[in-house]
């Protein structure tokens, strides 16, 4: 059976708002019918601290420690919880939901996609495998995150290796499109994600921080040769075509298409009205 093909996007390091600004455009232009499913891969320029659609900044985000750092700073258009973008590979995935490989459930076409980093993995030697919470308290857990950072727990079906969770997603579907992104950590800087947050006390910080090494690692922790950003991205663009059965196909957006990622980032993705608004 012939694989179908998706177009492949390398973004390399963008700003925070046109990071967030092309996944949209992709989605847009995917609910249209112009645009084929698409996979992009994409750094950050600077290192960005990315929260979920319905974070409370004034709440949860000390904005003084995200500006000391010299850190971007954007809201995603999807939920979850704080990430650092720094030494990371970042993915995003495009499909629309009546695609016949995408179940119709989030949390079912979220595992069909995450198969492609679970090959990724697998490529790079990891024994990575999915989280599935096996009790109710595990289950109500999933529902009600204590912290507001990302990968501090597991979600369904997110990715972990050894127990500790190696990956961080998000999906939404606008459109009658899915857009999933998320983040492959190559290495961590925790001292810096930990003040990025406010905390009751410090010793709630302190606390979260010693829950976190047991819950989390990057993927350079794991292995004995560290991974490069390009020997990532080679391992992951193959875990996608192994684990979605599909052929990726190199694309370059036109100076037209890269002009409307632009508009969308200076209208919506640089705005203080966008980022701080809840």
């Amino acid at each position: 059976m012939a694989k179908e093909t998706w177009r492949f996007i390398d973004s390399g390091n963008c700003s925070p708002s046109y990071n967030m600004a092309l996944d949209e455009a992709l989605l847009d232009w995917n609910s249209q019918g112009i645009f084929p499913p698409v996979i992009r891969f994409y750094g950050w320029d600077p290192a960005t601290l990315s929260v979920g659609y319905f974070q409370k900044v004034e709440k949860e985000i000390d904005l003084d420690a995200v500006k000391k750092y010299g850190l971007g700073f954007v809201r995603r258009p999807t939920g979850g919880r704080g990430v650092l973008h720094d030494k990371e590979l970042t993915y995003s995935v495009i499909v629309a939901e009546e695609h016949p490989e995408m179940p119709k459930t989030v949390t079912e076409a979220y595992r069909v996609i995450s198969e492609g980093i679970l090959q990724g993995f697998r490529e790079l030697g990891l024994d990575a495998y999915f989280a599935v919470p096996r009790t109710e308290e595990e289950k109500q857990g999933l529902k009600n995150p204590r912290s507001a950072v990302c990968f501090d727990a597991p979600s369904w079906y997110e990715l972990v290796v050894e127990g500790r969770k190696v990956a961080g997603s998000a999906q939404t579907r606008q459109k009658g499109v899915i857009l999933q992104h998320g983040s492959i950590l190559l290495d961590i800087d925790e001292e810096m994600l930990f003040n990025l947050f406010k905390y009751p006390s410090e010793r709630v910080k302190e606390r979260m921080k010693k829950n976190f090494k047991s819950k989390a690692v990057a993927v350079n922790a794991l292995r004995e040769n560290p991974v490069t950003v390009e020997e990532a991205k080679n391992a992951f663009k193959k875990g996608f075509e192994i684990g979605l059965n599909i052929s990726l196909e190199p694309y370059t957006l036109t100076a037209e298409e890269h002009a409307f990622v632009e508009k969308i980032a200076m209208e919506k993705y640089n705005t203080d009205d966008w980022n701080y608004k809840r």
